[in-house]
């Protein structure tokens, strides 16, 4: 056996989710899909519906597909439209992303779902404008204004906020959000005109930077947070403490876990290959990552054949000779430089935790190395 160089271990869940709806990483059937180009079916197994219809059978479709999601589309909507592109059996999110905000938004295809916890654990980064002067009972454009100010904050002031918004601050999440109370949504709640009281929560700010005032009205932020953090929550709070009120008029993802803007693949350009693909141009293998890529952060054991054997039964795999790994922890374990499963390494033996069956459409193999 062979230790890769171990990164860490990742930790975290997802932020701003006004839009949050539950991603179980199911079948998932999609009842509003926006963008569905028209296609030729020449699946020979393709079966005969009701109408001269025809559909395909869905197919083992394994890897991540960070889409640039468009402004205006809920991330369910934007699953159920890659699980169509690709005709997959599986598909979910690695986090929210609400329809007013654009960028990376992670889709799970497959095997890939089993991945999801440590792309949802990682940090987020975001660019986003604070419109200064009102402030909505959404904290963002959509909601309704309750209460406004005159005011604008200087530069001055802004910067000499920011520091008492970096590290580990106190959160109040938004009114508008998928925080469960007594069983029920806040959001659900707060749309049926419920008074929500949430608890403040701990959660951790890494960098807050103004990168932008465009005018009086206006200051763009970016920002790299970590678990539970809802800059939603963040731009109301800023806008109180300065004098004036705030709430989010424009936001972006830019990093979630290892997925970065270089990653991003827009719709029309996701489409476009597919098209291709159809006319057999192409491959959507192409547009496909790595199952593993969601795994960057901890560390990779190489085993041999024989071991992999065990460790795909559910068996145990003891750790014995010089070449045995001596951390401990959670790691995947590769065969012949393939994903084979999630493991636990303690008390001399590798114990599988999760098992991978990359039978099917996976990445190209020039997607392990990434740009």
């Amino acid at each position: 056996m062979t230790m890769d160089p171990a990164h860490g271990t990742i930790g975290g869940n997802d932020t701003d989710q006004r839009d949050a709806q539950t991603n179980d990483f199911a079948e998932m059937g999609g009842n509003s899909q926006p963008h569905q180009p028209r296609r030729v079916n020449n699946d020979p197994r393709a079966k005969q519906q009701k109408g001269n219809q025809v559909r395909r059978d869905r197919r083992d479709v394994h890897g991540w597909v960070v889409l640039d999601k468009p402004i205006g589309m809920t991330s369910t909507q934007a699953v159920a439209v890659l699980k169509r592109l690709f005709n997959a059996k599986r598909a979910g999110h690695a986090g929210t992303l609400d329809p007013l905000a654009s960028g990376g938004l992670p889709i799970a295809l497959g095997e890939a779902t089993k991945t999801v916890p440590f792309v949802m654990d990682g940090r987020k980064r975001y660019r986003f404008t604070v419109c200064w002067g009102e402030e909505r009972d959404t904290d963002d454009i959509e909601g309704r204004v309750t209460a406004t100010s005159e005011q604008r904050p200087s530069r001055e002031a802004i910067l000499a906020l920011l520091p008492r918004f970096t590290g580990v601050i106190e959160q109040i999440p938004p009114r508008y959000s998928a925080i469960k109370v007594q069983g029920e949504r806040a959001y659900d709640l707060a749309r049926d005109g419920e008074v929500v009281e949430l608890a403040p929560r701990p959660v951790e700010i890494h960098h807050l930077t103004l990168v932008d005032q465009p005018d009086n009205d206006r200051a763009v932020f970016e920002a790299e947070c970590g678990k539970g953090t809802y800059v939603r929550a963040l731009a109301r709070d800023m806008g109180r403490i300065l004098g004036t009120y705030g709430h989010i008029c424009a936001l972006r993802r830019t990093l979630v876990g290892p997925f970065g803007e270089n990653d991003m693949i827009p719709l029309d350009q996701l489409e476009a290959l597919c098209d291709r693909a159809a006319s057999g141009e192409g491959s959507l293998a192409d547009a496909l990552l790595p199952v593993e890529t969601a795994l960057d952060d901890i560390p990779a054991l190489a085993v041999t054949r024989a071991d992999a054997a065990r460790l795909h039964r559910g068996q145990a795999v003891l750790l014995r000779g010089r070449d045995a790994p001596t951390c401990s922890g959670t790691v995947y374990v590769t065969v012949a430089g393939r994903l084979l499963a999630l493991a636990e390494v303690g008390n001399g033996e590798i114990i599988p935790k999760r098992v991978f069956n990359l039978t099917g459409l996976t990445a190209s193999p020039g997607r392990n190395e990434r740009n």
